[in-house]
């Protein structure tokens, strides 16, 4: 019988989508050896160079993903949020990481060692299925963040961050699509590749266009076409 600890996380895993048909007992033997913990906002999960112990699953928050060079500059890769795993890249050999992971707001994790992800990969192909649904998924926004970079200036990336950040975290209202999302200019400098100077600029220029409105560190899109123009 699972202890509490892991009748926890066999909860927190549940609530995966990628875990979503697995059996019952694949779960329970996936707690065995797993752990969880807890980061506050703004402590780092885990560095490059670390060594990687296993996948985390998120139970709650928000983690960001990014890669930082020798001399701090740094490029946001991803955000996870509940429900979502993050630090796959150990299945391939279980070397040491090679990004930084981040807490954004307070979040709990479940750390899942390698081998039992490896063997239930393995075992279950529906479960294979979805991760490696989730793997392509990622990739193509890689490949399209890539291609932001390289062919579109500030304006065009930063307009199609705010669309995206509208479906994925979006709120309708009366004045336009409120983003439920605390992000700083930094955080938006650094998922597009600039500096805050630039984004702060930007987004003062997309606020005199009408096609944004702000109220505190709320971010509000009021002209959504607008947006797609420039982007």
């Amino acid at each position: 019988m699972p202890n509490a600890e892991e009748k926890k996380i066999v909860a927190i895993l549940r609530k995966s989508p990628v875990l979503a048909d697995a059996p019952q007992e694949a779960l329970v033997k996936l707690a065995v050896g797993a752990k969880t913990d807890t980061y506050r906002a703004r402590q780092v999960v885990y560095l490059p160079g670390d060594r990687a112990h296993g996948v985390h699953f998120l139970a709650s928050g928000r983690v960001k993903v990014s890669k930082v060079t020798r001399d701090g500059k740094e490029l946001t890769l991803a955000y996870r949020v509940a429900g979502e795993f993050f630090g796959e890249a150990c299945l391939l050999e279980g070397g040491p990481r090679e990004e930084m992971a981040e807490a954004m707001e307070p979040c709990v994790t479940a750390e899942i060692e390698r081998v039992g992800v490896d063997r239930l990969l393995a075992a279950s192909a529906p479960v294979s299925y979805q991760f490696a649904r989730t793997l392509i998924a990622r990739r193509r926004d890689l490949e399209n963040k890539v291609e932001q970079l390289i062919f579109k200036d500030v304006s065009s990336k930063l307009a199609e961050l705010l669309l995206r950040l509208g479906i994925e975290h979006g709120v309708e209202n009366k004045r336009g699509l409120i983003l439920a999302l605390k992000i700083t200019h930094q955080e938006m400098a650094n998922l597009i590749g600039s500096t805050r100077e630039t984004v702060s600029l930007t987004l003062s220029q997309f606020k005199r266009k009408g096609f944004i409105e702000t109220e505190g560190r709320k971010v509000i899109l009021a002209d959504r076409e607008g947006l797609r123009t420039m982007a």
